[in-house]
């Protein structure tokens, strides 16, 4: 197992070792450039230069806001090599919690990746004695002394040595979602993360010879640890994806061996693949079906006959080796993490030739708790845990774990921190606030978040999640939220496709396509009643969808409804759309009281 201490021995570790590999490549006028290891450690031993030259020093908090680009993993490894606390934040978060965390975390500097952000920060009157050093990404020049300019700052030729750090040294705060309330800052020491990187060394098939495209937000710990970190300790190379719109145009170009990413991503991988499938002839998607078939049998070590092996290769020459090739033809792995991944979805693209490994974490834990690997894969389950950690169940079934991994705490909360920690067998343990079992060979199951689940009228309990999860594979739904805390039964608010379920009226007679008017249409509310039905069969009775509707807005950041690193935000859609929700039971009850007469 690599032997890290902290974060500056891994950089330094890297930029020694492969100092001519590429390390981030960006595209710019239609062609991918890349920066090798050498080059940008130069950049980096500038920047930290700038920024000691600024005042800077060990146990300060620098704010960064930006997106993922080359200045991104400057600022931060500068920061890393001082000693300075980094806190980074997303471009598309809103600017009042910019503000509260920039006091929150007491930051002394805030980068911006524009000047119109800088601008923003300039004017929240909370943060006037308090931030004294704004630095903009932007190549505008600063448009006042207390704005510094990045490019200009890359001019020093001052040299500062990096800091000496132990582990207990705090690296960075990632401030949380915060789907309830204020967003919390989830203190990160140096080894929280560096043993973290340590054991990917040790459990994932990754090389120095390996690429990936990196699209996951650094600001968020999976993107930072992963790829920032891990990819970047082990000599890989990372490609700066342009954005999630150009996410299959820029996995053909790049052609990553590698690729970590979150369920959303690899849910709508699945459904283009199946649309793509589905058009096929009729001869075609047999093979497909019996190739799918045969992969499962190989991976559950059934016997594959003769017959079997040879269309399983005509299908894969027919059809899976074409859509391997829209990855860029060269992906051989596939890490998941950040919410639970489709058994479905994981066999699939298992199937079609790129191996899966489903692993779990939280900001609070750096953020890997446990992984399926090559020595031991369940699809479904979340993998056994990673070297020096231990993980158990309460008697509620909340997943607990110890290890070196487990943050500091959350900065100035001690009651937080109170409420998530607690001392068992000599040992400080996490609580997660996920419900799990764990198998008896070691792999952990996930079964749902203690805080998403709710009682029905029934006494019943639901975990809304996997079931969205499912119901999202249906190619005409693009999201959904089911509810039912307290209710009779469950109901359900759906976003359609519209691409899709345009596509679908034009063969069925329907060419409205104002959305509004397209999902009151009667055919298109019995397109979804069916695809709900179909796709959430495998689920208990109880927790069926007994009514929908449908809203012509998806949840996103911007809307406030999904947190910036894609989770819902339950309480905001129930506060948004309580009258719709209430609407659909009155309606229910008004229907079961009309039937009563009838009969």
């Amino acid at each position: 197992m690599a032997n890290f201490e902290n974060l500056v021995d891994v950089y330094h570790n890297s930029i020694k070792t492969y100092p001519d590999r590429e390390l981030f490549g960006t595209k710019q006028n239609g062609q991918w450039n890349w920066l090798s290891y050498l080059d940008f450690g130069k950049k980096v031993d500038k920047f930290r230069a700038a920024l000691a030259s600024l005042g800077l020093k060990k146990g300060d908090r620098l704010a960064l806001i930006a997106n993922n680009r080359v200045e991104w993993a400057v600022t931060a490894w500068a920061c890393i090599g001082l000693g300075i606390v980094y806190v980074p934040m997303y471009e598309q978060q809103n600017a009042k919690e910019w503000e509260f965390i920039i006091r929150d975390s007491g930051a002394k500097a805030v980068v911006g990746a524009t000047d119109k952000i800088v601008e923003k920060i300039k004017g929240f009157e909370s943060l006037q004695s308090t931030v004294t050093i704004l630095i903009s990404f932007d190549p505008a020049t600063k448009t006042d002394d207390r704005v510094k300019s990045y490019t200009e700052l890359m001019e020093t030729t001052n040299k500062v040595p990096t800091a000496t750090l132990d582990a207990e040294d705090t690296a960075c705060f990632i401030y949380t979602s915060g789907t309830t309330g204020n967003p919390k800052g989830v203190v990160l020491s140096h080894g929280n993360l560096a043993t973290n990187i340590a054991a990917i060394h040790t459990k994932m098939p990754m090389r120095s010879t390996d690429r990936t495209l990196s699209f996951l937000p650094w600001a968020h710990v999976l993107g930072q640890t992963c790829e920032l970190y891990g990819v970047f300790s082990l000599g890989g190379s990372l490609a700066i994806c342009e954005g999630v719109d150009k996410l299959l145009e820029n996995l053909a170009e790049v052609r990553p061996t590698i690729l970590v990413s979150v369920p959303r991503v690899f849910n709508k991988l699945y459904v283009a693949v199946q649309k793509t499938i589905s058009s096929k002839p009729g001869f075609v998607q047999k093979l497909v079906a019996i190739a799918l078939e045969t992969r499962r049998k190989q991976r559950d070590g059934e016997e594959v006959g003769l017959g079997e092996g040879l269309v399983t290769s005509l299908a894969d020459k027919l059809v899976f080796e074409k859509v391997r090739a829209r990855f860029g033809g060269r992906l051989e792995y596939a890490f998941s993490g950040g919410a639970a991944l489709s058994k479905d979805v994981a066999e699939f693209i298992d199937s079609i030739g790129v191996t899966v490994y489903e692993g779990y974490g939280l900001t609070e834990t750096s953020p890997i708790v446990s992984a399926n690997s090559p020595s031991g894969r369940k699809i479904g389950s979340i993998g056994k845990v990673f070297p020096g950690i231990s993980v158990m169940t309460t008697d509620e079934g909340e997943l607990c774990v110890n290890g070196p991994n487990v943050m500091k705490g959350y900065h100035d909360r001690p009651e937080e921190n109170a409420a998530v920690f607690f001392e068992k067998d000599g040992k400080k343990w996490f609580r997660t606030g996920d419900m799990a079992r764990i198998d008896p060979d070691g792999f952990i199951w996930i079964i749902g978040r203690i805080k998403e689940q709710y009682k029905l009228e029934n006494g019943k309990y639901v975990v809304p999640t996997p079931l969205e999860e499912r119901l999202k594979l249906s190619p005409f739904v693009a999201n959904i939220f089911v509810y039912g805390d307290n209710r009779p039964f469950n109901v359900a608010l759906a976003v359609p496709n519209f691409d899709a379920v345009q596509s679908w009226g034009a063969e069925n007679g329907i060419s409205e396509t104002d959305p509004k008017k397209l999902i009151a249409n009667p055919k298109v509310r019995a397109l979804f009643q069916a695809e709900l039905d179909e796709w959430g069969k495998a689920f208990k009775g109880f927790e069926g969808i007994k009514d929908f509707d449908l809203i012509p807005e998806d949840f996103t950041t911007e809307n406030g409804m999904l947190t910036p690193s894609l989770k819902l935000k339950r309480r905001k859609v129930v506060e948004e759309y309580q009258g719709v929700l209430d609407a659909l039971y009155t309606k229910k009850k008004s229907a079961g009281a009309k039937d009563e007469a009838n009969a």
